[in-house]
């Protein structure tokens, strides 16, 4: 299930500015149904009230080393021990500079020392620090020491100036913490992703398209990200943001998209080609508006190159290949169909026509066709769909090095 859910976070805030955004981090923990401690740093309280993070959480906030109550004597051993993961946001200098080095001066920072579990840091601080040597050696101390680094964003900062340095969005810490609990069966693997429609130009105001929103598209590369893949993703237009440490590749038209996937095809070692592409594109696109009166209604068009089946006849030995099919019915067949003619390893047949299926909704219904048969998957998430489907993949990938060993 790829949500945080149940998930145990310990949420530690250090004294930045920029503190004022972890209560947002803490309401979307919360809506998602993660079960959220709060340690606060001395000067974190100075920023926001540890009273702001207790109401939200639901939990008292944890501030004090040496807390005298009974149930927070051993509070640095006892919170890390009941969490599953630690997410640090915001990391100033001064809390990474403490971590990096051992230090345990406050709760915080021993909670961290003591901890066995996965710790995600989210630097946030003015750029020169952020770029200073120090802080820079810091930081890859802790990825030596295995906590895993959300890269800070650029753009205007507190104190007026603009660069590197910015509080990450909540999306790349999320990414973040939900790859933690991912299998890791993706690492060292190379993915290209496809998603979205085409546009094919009729005139300069209108064009040939289809519904393809390209959450299905978007959701197969997040979860390969999160299982330890490196992803390219080629979209169509799509209203939907790049996802977070994912190389983005934005086209409009089918021509456009196949010369961005053959530039990256013979590099990938997995292509999943879930991109609604055009079938066909007008013979010739007008260079003004077509006004009706002037117009005989007809509209020569021509075929677009078929990428996917391009791709199966120039692959290279290893190389796995996942097609996309928009089917209406008969998905079986066409789904056996289209495997052999494209020289797939893998067709994901879309139900088009259900209500909660296919195009432009949340969730997805497909079939899973490859040499072995076909399965039908249950009504899903496009997330939890995406999942199931590296799933089978991940199989594919096992038996092929299975039988080149043997």
């Amino acid at each position: 299930m790829p949500d945080l859910r149940g998930k145990r976070i310990l949420l530690g805030i250090t004294g930045s500015i920029a503190a004022y955004k972890a209560a947002e981090w803490l309401r979307s923990l919360v809506k998602e149904e993660a079960d959220v401690t709060v340690v606060m740093t001395e000067a974190a309280e100075r920023f926001v009230s540890p009273l702001t993070f207790a109401a939200l959480s639901g939990h008292p906030v944890h501030r004090d080393l040496f807390d005298e109550a009974p149930e927070r004597v051993m509070a640095h051993i006892n919170l890390s021990r009941e969490a599953d993961a630690i997410l640090v946001a915001p990391a100033t200098a001064q809390t990474i500079a403490r971590l990096a080095h051992g230090m345990a001066d406050n709760l915080l920072c021993a909670a961290i020392l003591a901890a066995r579990v996965p710790v995600v840091v989210c630097p946030a601080m003015n750029t020169f620090m952020l770029r200073h040597p120090a802080t820079e050696d810091n930081i890859r101390r802790l990825q030596s020491f295995g906590y895993r680094i959300v890269q800070p964003d650029s753009g205007e900062l507190a104190c007026g100036e603009s660069g590197d340095g910015r509080l990450a969005d909540w999306d790349a810490a999320r990414e973040a913490l939900l790859s933690l609990f991912q299998p890791d069966d993706l690492t060292g693997m190379r993915v290209l992703v496809t998603a979205g429609p085409t546009r094919e130009p009729l005139d300069p105001a209108r064009f040939l398209s289809n519904r393809s929103s390209g959450r299905m598209g978007f959701a197969l590369a997040r979860a390969a990200r999160r299982r330890g893949a490196s992803v390219a993703l080629v979209t169509g237009p799509v209203q939907l943001p790049d996802p977070p440490g994912i190389e983005v590749v934005r086209v409009t038209t089918a021509a456009e998209m196949r010369q961005a996937v053959l530039d990256r095809a013979s590099a990938a070692d997995v292509v999943v080609k879930s991109a609604a592409v055009a079938d066909f594109r007008s013979a010739a696109p007008a260079d003004h508006k077509i006004k009706k009166t002037q117009h005989s209604g007809r509209i020569d068009l021509v075929k677009n190159s078929d990428i996917l089946a391009e791709l199966g006849a120039n692959r290279f030995p290893g190389q796995i290949l996942v097609g996309f099919a928009a089917e209406s019915r008969d998905h079986v067949g066409e789904g056996q169909r289209k495997l052999r003619e494209k020289n797939a390893d893998l067709m994901v047949v879309n139900d088009i026509l259900g209500a909660r299926t296919g195009f432009d909704v949340e969730t997805n219904q497909v079939t899973l066709i490859d040499c072995r048969g076909a399965v039908a998957l249950p009504l899903l998430s496009k997330e939890e769909t995406a999942d199931r489907i590296w799933d089978r993949v991940a199989r594919l990938r096992h038996e092929q090095s299975g039988t080149e060993k043997g």
